[in-house]
This record gives structure tokens, C-alpha cells and sequence, in this order.
């Protein structure tokens, strides 16, 4: 059974080991930036809407310049609109452009629009990292986590991150739901990674088929 589960991990992140970020164009860094783009990211992949519509809808965000806190904050709400239109975003667009506004200004108001400072007040505590993100407008507790998933990448201090979605994944395809399981089956692959590919299996049922039959 554990050889057969280590086929399914591999199948799975070899064929869906992106993440979120990577799909979005974030290179992301330990830097101000980086981490704000993966924070509006995280937002958008939070609604109720297709994760692909949130990716493009994040790059359509940079290519509009809106790529820091400052520059969030200080566009006109019908710009952040019309971005989010053009990226396909239109269900939500009033209200998060609302939200975006007033969680830039949050960002810099609290946190001189670097996040890394909010994780020191968090002094590295992941669920005080999660219950700060949350006091973003529009950033819930799928929010926190989407974020957290992502950034495990380049905060080492809040790996390995394997949340509730992630192990949805891994239930579909018949995995283990304990995460130090789920590491160990994965060999040597990034926990981000892991999570990202465990994720899509949650979303997308065919995902998940298909890992299933190609790691037969």
C-alpha cells in the first residue's frame, strides 16, 4: 500500500506540482512585494469563483501597475474595478475593489506595507500569523490559509502548512490525512508544493481521476 501511495504522490506533483503563485507569474521572495502580490492573490482565490479566473485576475492586478500596497491604495476604486473586470473578476468586482483599497491601506498603515513585519508581531506563531491575516477586509480563514500554503515557500518558520483543503486532496485520492504522512510519502518535495498539488486534487475531481489512473 505505501509503494502504491508513493506512485499516486509522485503522479500527482509531477503532473499538478504548481502553485498558485507560479500559475500567477510571482516570483515569489522574502520581499515586500512578492509577499503583497501572493496576499491580493490569496484574496482572490478565497472567492467563490474558478481558480483560473483568480490567476488571471492577479497578473491583469500587475499588468494595471497595482502590484504594491501604496499603489493599491492609491488608485481610483473604479480602476481597481475596471483590472478586475478585464481579469475576468466581474461577480465580486465592486466589493473587492473595495476590499483591496482598504487592506492596502491597512497593510500600510499597520505594518509599513511589509508583511514580514506582521509575521514578527506574530513572533513566527503560525495561527497568530493566520488570525492577523485575517484582519485583512475580504481575507477569511480560506484566505489565511491559501496564504500561508504559498508562503511556506520562503517563511520556513510556518512549514510544513498542510490545511484543511490540502488534506481534502489527499482524502479524494485515497491518502493518508495526516501531514507528517503525507511529507513522507512525498520524499523530498517541497511542503508548498505538496499542498498546491493536493489542493487542485481537492478542486478539481478530474485531477484526481486522472493521478489515479496514471499511477496504476
Amino acid at each position: 500500500m505505501s509503494r502504491d501511495q508513493e506512485r499516486v504522490v509522485r503522479e500527482l506533483v509531477d503532473a499538478h506540482g504548481q502553485t498558485y503563485a507560479e500559475e500567477a507569474g510571482i516570483g515569489l521572495k522574502d520581499t515586500p512585494q512578492p509577499l503583497y502580490r501572493l496576499l491580493v492573490l490569496a484574496h482572490l482565490l478565497s472567492a467563490r469563483i474558478r481558480g483560473s479566473v483568480a490567476v488571471a485576475t492577479a497578473r491583469t492586478l500587475q499588468e494595471a501597475g497595482l502590484s504594491d500596497p501604496r499603489r493599491m491604495a492609491g488608485a481610483d476604486w473604479q480602476e481597481r474595478v475596471d483590472a478586475l473586470g478585464r481579469g475576468g473578476y466581474r461577480r465580486y468586482d465592486e466589493r473587492t475593489a473595495t476590499q483591496l483599497g482598504e487592506a492596502a491601506e491597512l497593510l500600510s498603515e499597520r505594518w509599513g506595507g511589509d508583511l514580514r513585519r506582521l509575521r514578527k508581531e506574530a513572533d513566527d506563531k503560525v495561527p497568530e500569523v493566520r488570525r492577523l491575516l485575517q484582519e485583512f477586509p475580504g481575507v477569511g480563514p480560506t484566505g489565511a490559509d491559501i496564504f500561508l500554503r504559498e508562503v511556506q515557500r520562503v517563511w520556513p518558520q510556518t512549514a510544513p502548512y498542510l490545511d484543511r483543503k490540502a488534506l481534502q486532496g489527499a482524502e479524494r485520492l485515497g491518502l493518508p490525512k495526516d501531514p507528517d504522512r503525507l511529507l513522507e510519502l512525498a520524499g523530498g518535495t517541497e511542503p508548498a508544493v505538496l499542498a498546491a498539488a493536493l489542493v487542485r486534487a481537492s478542486v478539481d475531481e478530474e485531477v484526481a481521476r486522472d493521478t489515479l489512473a496514471h499511477a496504476r
